[in-house]
């Protein structure tokens, strides 16, 4: 999975992305600090995974990872080319969703590109310049159906559901927000806009307003409500806190996130809500050689999360034997979960859940 964090320049973007993937990421109080995008892989943390390496006795623990990419500020006229315009716009279609970052925070010594801090207006910047673009990109696949139409009649559907999406588009609504039926969704998803990808809003607070809660933070509440209207996630962070927890010991870290009140981390709490919006789950593999975590899409079929691990599993897929995590955890072993008869056998059309400890059986 791959994440974009972007944002205006100087809302806390390659903070919050030093302090999530300890990479060392450029963070400094002027425009355009990042150029080209900074790249880290974050494991995803599951501590599933350290109890299954328990019970079999293995060192090797390979979770699933999330890549993030930090990607230079935006500022207005990007889709023309203005800032790092086009170059930007470029990086963000290479991403499976987008975490944008809003400044909801005061600090003088902290320039703002639009000289005050408004949340709203912030979003409606990003937002403007990404939907100019998926216009442009809308329009161009417009004028090649419709020509296309001409000798094939069929395209009548494609053509009348992109009118309607430009039509979206120009009353300022992002591509993801559109009324559309299951092939007018094919449609949209091979089209690659910028505003049909999901959208977490991660809003960067001061530690005060972090910690003192959310109940009363009208700028939170206004991101709140423009989320809710686009169908986006919200995640409430603060970034100077996050960076100050990267460079400490796990235990460390635990006792600050408690005396903060808290009970994980911004890391954490994010990869939560990208799975989520994601629609996204994970099964597990375990036995002595190794334990690990494989991220697939919920609904994903047996056949279909053994090709996760190689397409020849899922090529001589024969059948998946399945125990949920926590009842193989209440057995003790494998084996005793075996002698209960808690290990089933799974064909085909099994749905994979999200915990299951599948050993796949399949001959090629």
């Amino acid at each position: 999975m791959k994440l974009g964090i972007v944002g205006l320049p100087n809302v806390g973007k390659s903070t919050l992305f030093n302090a999530i993937t300890n990479a060392g990421a450029a963070s400094a109080n002027y425009p355009f600090c990042t150029i080209d995008p900074n790249v880290g892989v974050v494991s995803v943390p599951d501590e599933r995974l350290q109890r299954l390496a328990e019970m079999y006795d293995t060192q090797r623990i390979v979770p699933a990872s999330i890549e993030f990419l930090d990607i230079a500020g935006l500022v207005k006229g990007a889709s023309k080319g203005e800032g790092l315009g086009n170059k930007f716009l470029s990086h963000i279609r290479e991403v499976d969703a987008i975490v944008h970052v809003v400044r909801c925070f005061e600090n003088s010594d902290i320039v703002h590109v639009d000289g005050s801090i408004d949340p709203a207006r912030d979003i409606e910047t990003i937002n403007i310049e990404l939907i100019l673009s998926d216009i442009d990109m809308a329009q161009r696949r417009l004028d090649r159906s419709s020509k296309a139409m001409k000798g094939d009649k069929s395209l009548a559907h494609e053509v009348d559901f992109i009118k309607r999406l430009i039509a979206h588009l120009e009353s300022g609504k992002p591509a993801r927000s559109v009324d559309r039926d299951d092939d007018e969704s094919e449609i949209l998803k091979s089209m690659f806009l910028l505003t049909s990808k999901p959208v977490i809003y991660a809003c960067n607070m001061s530690e005060d307003d972090f910690i003192g809660g959310l109940d009363n933070n009208e700028r939170y509440k206004a991101v709140l409500s423009i989320a809710e209207a686009e169908g986006a996630g919200v995640l409430p962070i603060c970034a100077e806190l996050e960076a100050e927890m990267s460079s400490m010991p796990e235990e460390e870290k635990k006792v600050f996130l408690s005396d903060l009140g808290l009970d994980s981390s911004g890391l954490e709490r994010l990869i939560k809500e990208c799975y989520s919006l994601l629609g996204l789950i994970s099964f597990l593999t375990a036995g002595k050689p190794e334990v690990r975590a494989w991220t697939i899409k919920k609904g994903t079929k047996a056949p279909q999360a053994a090709g996760k691990i190689h397409s020849d599993i899922e090529r001589g897929f024969i059948r998946a034997e399945v125990i949920e995590y926590d009842e193989l955890m209440a057995c003790g072993s494998m084996a005793a979960a075996k002698e209960k008869g808690l290990v089933r056998s799974e064909g085909k059309e099994y749905v994979v859940k999200d915990g299951d400890v599948i050993l796949f059986r399949f001959n090629v």
